[in-house]
Formats: C-alpha cells, sequence, structure tokens
C-alpha cells in the first residue's frame, strides 16, 4: 500500500512539474539570427525585449541606411530593453509625466525591437495571430520603445502580438547635406528613421512567425510623431506589401506638407558650419552627445523613400491602400501655457492677423467680446479646426482609395485633480488604447475602465480584420464625406457631427485657402 500511494506521489510530482518545463522551452524562439530567450509573466504572456532589427548604425554606418543584424551564437537573453536613440532625456514634463517619457539610457546603439505574445509556442499550434507594429511619438527627436505606456501584455491578451521599436532621431535620425546625397547610390539623403522602420517591419516579416503573429495581418499604429511616420510609410514605395492596415493617432492633417531636399539640405549646410565641420569625416568621427541641439530635421521628400509629397502620392492613387483608423483628441494644443488663456483683445487681434478678411467670419463664430466668452472660443475653435481638417483629410483620401476609413475623437480625459487644465490632451488616448491604466498612478473611474476596455477592443479587431467593429461594442460606421460625422470615443461612444454647419464650412474655406497658398 505504502509502494502504490509513495508511486502515486511520484507520478503526480512529474505531471505536475511538466507544465514549468514546457513553459521555460517555450521561452526560446528561434529568429532569423539566432536563438532568444524571454520572458513569462504570470498571465502567461511572453516578452523579448532587445532584439537587433538591425546593425548599429555607428562609425561609417552614422546617416547611412540600416544593415542587416550580426548572427549570434549560443541563445541571447531578451530580458531587457536596448538604449533608446539617442536623444535629449527629458524624464518628465507635463501633461507628460514620466509614464509617456524614456526612462532609460539612450545611445546610437540602438536598432531593436521588443515583442508581446501570448501564443503558447513557436507555431505550436499553428497560431497566427494579428501583429500591431508601434511606432512611438515624439516630434521625431525623442521617444522609445521602452516607455510603459507602450507596454503590450494587455493587447497581447486580448489576442493581439505586439512589437514596439526604436528608430534613429534627430540629427541622427534625419540629417540632410549634399555629401550625403552625393555619396548615396539613390542620390537621397535624410529619412534614416523612416528607413529603419522600414527595416523593422522587413524584420517583422520576416521572423514574426516564429511568435506565433500572422505576417499577412500587420498593423502599423502611431501617435503624433509616429502617425506622421505611419502616413509617410503608407506612401513610400519601399513599404509596399510590409503591412496591411494602419492606425494614426493625432496626426492626420489635410494641410500637412513635406520638405523637399534641397531646402533640407541647405540647413544641414549651416548647421555643420555652426558646429565648426566641413566634411562627413569629420561628423561622423565626433561623438553623438557633441552632435544634439541646433536645428531639428525631419521627414523629407527625398525621392527614395518618399518620391513625393504623400498628399501628391495619395492624389496620384500610389498609396498602399490598407484599411486606416484615425483620430484626435479634443484638448490638441492644452500644452501650451495660452490654450484658453489668451487676452480676449489680443485674441481678437491675433484671429484679424491669422484670417485677415476672413477674421468678422470667425469672430461670429467664436466671439471673444469678453474673457470667459473667449476663452470658452479658444479651445471650441481649435477643436473644430482640428476635426474638419481631420475630414478633408479623409474626404482627399477617399478619392484614390478602395479601403475604408474610421475617424474619431477621443473626449476623455485622464482624471488628475492637480491639473484639470489640460483635459483630454496629445497622447492622452495611448494609455486606453493599450488598456494600460495600471501604468499611471491616477484615481480611475469605472468609466476609464470601461473606456480602456471598449477602445483596445477596437484596436484588436481592426488589427484582426480591418474593421474596428464587433460583438458588444458600439457601432462605428466607416468614414463617408457625405455624413460629416466622426466617433466619439470616450465619455461618450456613438456618431457625432464633425461640427455645426456653418463652423465646417467656414474652416472647409479656409484650409481650401490655405492648400491653394501652398
Amino acid at each position: 500500500m505504502k509502494i502504490v500511494l509513495f508511486g502515486c506521489l511520484f507520478l503526480c510530482a512529474v505531471f505536475a512539474l511538466a507544465p514549468n518545463r514546457a513553459a521555460a522551452v517555450n521561452k526560446t524562439v528561434k529568429v532569423e539570427t539566432g536563438l532568444l530567450e524571454g520572458v513569462t509573466t504570470a498571465s502567461g504572456i511572453r516578452i523579448f525585449k532587445g532584439i537587433p532589427y538591425a546593425a548599429p548604425p555607428i562609425g561609417d554606418l552614422r546617416w547611412r541606411p540600416p544593415q542587416p543584424p550580426a548572427k549570434w551564437e549560443g541563445v541571447r537573453k531578451a530580458h531587457q530593453f536596448s538604449d533608446s536613440c539617442m536623444q535629449a532625456l527629458t524624464r518628465s514634463r507635463n501633461p507628460w509625466t514620466k509614464e509617456f517619457m524614456v526612462q532609460n539610457d539612450a545611445s546610437e546603439d540602438c536598432l531593436c525591437l521588443n515583442v508581446w505574445t501570448g501564443a503558447k509556442a513557436s507555431n505550436a499550434r499553428g497560431e497566427k495571430r494579428p501583429v500591431l507594429v508601434w511606432i512611438h511619438g515624439g516630434a521625431f527627436y525623442e521617444g522609445s520603445g521602452e516607455i510603459i505606456t507602450y507596454d503590450g501584455e494587455e493587447l497581447a491578451k486580448k489576442g493581439l502580438v505586439v512589437v514596439t521599436i526604436n528608430y534613429r532621431l534627430g540629427i541622427l535620425g534625419f540629417y540632410t547635406h549634399p555629401e550625403l546625397t552625393r555619396e548615396s547610390p539613390q542620390q537621397a539623403s535624410g529619412n534614416y528613421g523612416l528607413l529603419d522602420c522600414v527595416a523593422a517591419l522587413q524584420w517583422v516579416q520576416q521572423n514574426i512567425a516564429a511568435f506565433g503573429g500572422d505576417p499577412s495581418r500587420i498593423t502599423i499604429a502611431g501617435q503624433s510623431a509616429g502617425a506622421a511616420a505611419v502616413h509617410t510609410l503608407t506612401a513610400s514605395p519601399l513599404a509596399k506589401g510590409l503591412f496591411h492596415r494602419a492606425i494614426a493617432e493625432s496626426g492626420s492633417s489635410v494641410v500637412r506638407r513635406t520638405r523637399n531636399l534641397r531646402d533640407s539640405e541647405a540647413d544641414g549646410v549651416k548647421w555643420a558650419e555652426a558646429k565648426g565641420m566641413t566634411s562627413l569625416k569629420e561628423l561622423r568621427a565626433k561623438p553623438a552627445a557633441d552632435l544634439m541641439g541646433g536645428t531639428r530635421f525631419g521627414p523629407v521628400v527625398d525621392g527614395w523613400f518618399l518620391p513625393a509629397d504623400t498628399a501628391a502620392i495619395f492624389a496620384q492613387g500610389k498609396q498602399n491602400d490598407v484599411p486606416v483608423m484615425t483620430g484626435l483628441m479634443a484638448d490638441e494644443g492644452s500644452s501650451a501655457l495660452t490654450y484658453g488663456k489668451i487676452k480676449a483683445d489680443e485674441f481678437t487681434k491675433l484671429v484679424q492677423q491669422r484670417f485677415s478678411d476672413q477674421a468678422e467670419a470667425f469672430l461670429k463664430l467664436y466671439p471673444s467680446s469678453e474673457q470667459t466668452q473667449s476663452g470658452l472660443s479658444q479651445k471650441q475653435s481649435a477643436r473644430d479646426q482640428g476635426l474638419v481638417s481631420m475630414y478633408l483629410w479623409a474626404a482627399e483620401r477617399a478619392k484614390t482609395s478602395q479601403t475604408k476609413a474610421y475617424t474619431y475623437y477621443f473626449t476623455r480625459s485622464i482624471p488628475w485633480p492637480e491639473h484639470p487644465e489640460f483635459g483630454a490632451f496629445h497622447t492622452g488616448d495611448v494609455p486606453y488604447f493599450f488598456a494600460n491604466l495600471k501604468h499611471l498612478n491616477r484615481p480611475w473611474e469605472i468609466l476609464d475602465r470601461k473606456v480602456a476596455e471598449t477602445v483596445s477592443s477596437y484596436w484588436v479587431n481592426f488589427a484582426k480584420t480591418g474593421n474596428p467593429n464587433g460583438k458588444g461594442l458600439p457601432p462605428w460606421p466607416a468614414f463617408d464625406a457625405a455624413q460629416q460625422i466622426t466617433m466619439e470615443l470616450g465619455e461618450k461612444f456613438g456618431a457625432r457631427p464633425l461640427a455645426g454647419k456653418e463652423n465646417l464650412a467656414f474652416f472647409t474655406q479656409y484650409f481650401e485657402k490655405e492648400r491653394t497658398r501652398r
């Protein structure tokens, strides 16, 4: 009897240990460059951090297109984030508290990505989960894939494979100079950070199946500068076939234009002269920290990554035509100290300067005769302008696109008793879409959790099918220029008018003039 009992206990112990051994095996995956060991969370999500998708762009590789990463022997531990790409580190800047900002070190050895997956093992059950590739914001001069607000665990729990990436920033990511153009086989310079995004997407195409991801269902998503990157990738022939849906948060404007290469090259020459350097050899030999500061550089029409301005490529019907989700916050400009606080008479003068012959019509819609009224008009006019700009962008897109677009207006403000003035600020929607409220110390309400659950579900559905709608969710209508509506997300859920008819007509006319002028 004792022998039988001992045998039963021994077998039970063996079976109890078996899942743990399997979990340990599942932490390792094979990609093209070698074996990776990740970590597994208590919820069963496997995380792989700091995976090189390109060679470190240092030395002679500075200001060149990304090169393939080196292979490694044995198992590489992917337990920690790589350095963020080179930038001036600001740990916190209201309304962007530390949860929205880079907290690790920065260096040029930064071209890495991170993966969160709930798939149990590499192709164990033929799992093919939709993939979301997140491109961080930060005006193309700051930001990182390591920021805690972008943690992919919650979305992985909901069925996505989440990838966050680093890409070169600022002077190292977008510098243009005639010498760089001449040495390039494509006769192009700049856009190195965007070429990094292409390299990251190529890596995802080649390797994501090892994490249970579906290379035929890749969604690129980004906010602010990340949204601008999404738009340029949608226009770039180099990104063709690398993704199948696109999400652009706080970044769709009908008047946004990309600089031409020649003008940007002239700025590059002036910047080098200001630094006391006249050759690329000198510039490449300088420590990265010595290159920080001065002129800001961003995306350019380089004739290679971007053959023409994004709007022109769409007008010609040459874009990568994929379903799009795009929207904006109710208080996009609230980080400015002047948001809703310009003195009434000063605001009137500013309106007259900006709108000239349209100023009287503007002030009729947004009066500024006394301070309280003026403050409300300042905010409402900014909101209406943003909504109309997004609407006109979507209307232009619809002329040549065969795929659908879904637009939104996000109205929920993160609860913040100490700073109510920021409202639904720029980037304030990101913790909700990632369902990451747990990472911010705020007095969250039941409504906030509902918003996070709802909008993250919209994201998951869109990544799966190209349509955010799904069972149990408020219906989200696809964009229709004739309807002049958008989807409200936040305080309420449902279709709402863009703006009053007169307000819509005013800004439509204004933007038409602006486009003609440009």
